[in-house]
């Protein structure tokens, strides 16, 4: 694999370093598209994106990256088996409703999963938990009565949730707030991580 890019926020850049050129690429939750972009005009990928927020699918489609609007919890089923290589869901795991089907889906859609996610574990929010608050941070940006997130995970409790699926997790990177890597107590440390993951 190539060394992560800079063009890129620091999650993204990671993510796409875990993407072999001419990969076939289906971001969930895509966004304005920034990791599609890079990956088809810098590493050649054949990418398509699905995303529900209107503004975002325009400003995608504005940069070239071809979009669906498709509800990740309810219509993957659209995808045939095998017909992409890499599935990313970056830092929406926690804002579907079902993550075991989707995990399942995003299984049967490709070989290989990358799969991004804040760690509500993370030392500030405990801290800030311990002062009778709900945690906001850079991974966490939301007010508790304004936020998308459905789904509230620690990194150890989402590994649990892998291996119960049958994920194997060939690559994990967790970081910091500031994008830093940190290589031990990741679940007190860590703000978010990033697996590759791959079916038993």
């Amino acid at each position: 694999m190539s060394s992560p890019v800079t063009t890129l926020r620091t999650d993204l850049a990671l993510v796409a370093a875990q993407i072999s050129p001419n990969s076939r690429v289906l971001d969930l939750g895509c966004g304005d598209g920034e990791l599609l972009h890079f990956l088809m005009t810098q590493q050649r990928c054949e990418g398509l994106g699905v995303e529900r927020d209107a503004v975002a699918i325009m400003e995608a489609v504005d940069a070239g990256v071809p979009v669906l609007d498709l509800d990740i919890d309810t219509q993957l089923g659209q995808f045939a088996d095998a017909s992409f290589d890499v599935v990313v869901l970056s830092r929406t795991l926690q804002a579907v409703r079902h993550p075991v089907e989707v995990l399942n889906q995003m299984s049967r859609i490709a070989e290989r999963l990358i799969v991004s996610m804040p760690n509500f574990a993370y030392w500030p929010h405990r801290l800030t938990l311990l002062s009778g608050s709900m945690p906001r941070s850079s991974d966490l940006p939301f007010d508790w009565f304004d936020t998308p997130n459905l789904h509230f995970a620690t990194l150890t409790s989402l590994e649990s949730l892998f291996d119960s699926l049958e994920l194997v997790i060939a690559y994990r990177v967790a970081l910091t707030s500031t994008g830093r890597a940190v290589n031990w107590l990741a679940n007190v440390r860590a703000g978010s991580a990033i697996y590759v993951l791959s079916k038993a």
